[in-house]
């Protein structure tokens, strides 16, 4: 059995079309690497997922929450299907496994990037979406992401990093964080950001997105995560 076969049982999909989801599973640099102009990388399927997850975690919501105003919901939303938490939902897929990349890509530990990660998660909601229709992916989407909104709800992680950095920053150091572009690489059309936070001098994290904005908010919440050892590390007073 194929990899991905391996994978679309493991997924329990009654349409199991082996070509779009090896498309699903392609990434840019492994079409670069091998030059096959008879296959596709998995950008216009995450395209297409990122659409249905948007959909599917709207709906789901909009009726669970009926009380909740525009502003909480989009914040749910975001929270949801923010790049760290899809990262961390491919990762208990083992998707990293099974994703086709360049040698190069793979030596710089792309298999656990969560960037890569997120998307190739998007890309699998595209080709369910594809294969087996709405209700298969919202079912997915159900099963595999929302379940996690009560821990969102209960402990209001959907509440912006940045802004929870800061109070801490200022509160505990009486510093504001600053964010400085460390790099950025890809086509103009889907370029990847890595934003450092420092603290002073002292860099708290580092996080990648698809804008500043969402790797900084990557950093952010790598920061908040590593507060108290690095508080102590640099600022032992």
């Amino acid at each position: 059995m194929s990899q991905i076969a391996e994978l679309l049982n493991k997924l329990d999909l009654s349409n199991k079309d082996i070509a779009v989801f090896t498309e699903a599973l392609t990434h840019r640099s492994y079409i670069n690497e091998i030059k096959d102009t008879n296959l596709s990388h998995n950008e216009r399927l995450e395209f297409l997922g990122d659409a249905v997850l948007e959909l599917a975690v709207t709906k789901f919501l909009f009726k669970t929450y009926p009380d909740q105003n525009e502003g909480t919901l989009t914040s749910f939303r975001a929270a949801l299907v923010k790049t760290e938490s899809l990262a961390l939902e491919a990762k208990k897929l083992d998707l990293g496994l099974y994703i086709l990349m360049s040698k190069g890509e793979e030596a710089t530990g792309g298999r656990q990037r969560p960037y890569i990660l997120a998307n190739t998660m998007e890309a699998i909601i595209g080709a369910i979406y594809l294969t087996n229709g709405f209700e298969a992916a919202e079912s997915f989407i159900l099963d595999k992401i929302c379940y996690k909104i009560d821990a969102i709800v209960s402990e209001r992680s959907d509440l912006d990093a940045k802004s929870r950095l800061q109070e801490l920053a200022q509160e505990r150091v009486k510093i504001t964080p600053v964010y400085k572009l460390l790099s950025a690489s890809g086509p103009d059309h889907n370029k990847v950001f890595t934003m450092g936070i420092y603290i002073g001098d002292n860099l708290f994290g580092s996080g990648e997105g698809k804008s500043k904005q969402e790797a900084e908010q990557v950093a952010a919440q790598e920061a908040i995560n590593s507060w108290e050892d690095l508080q102590s590390k640099y600022y032992k007073n």
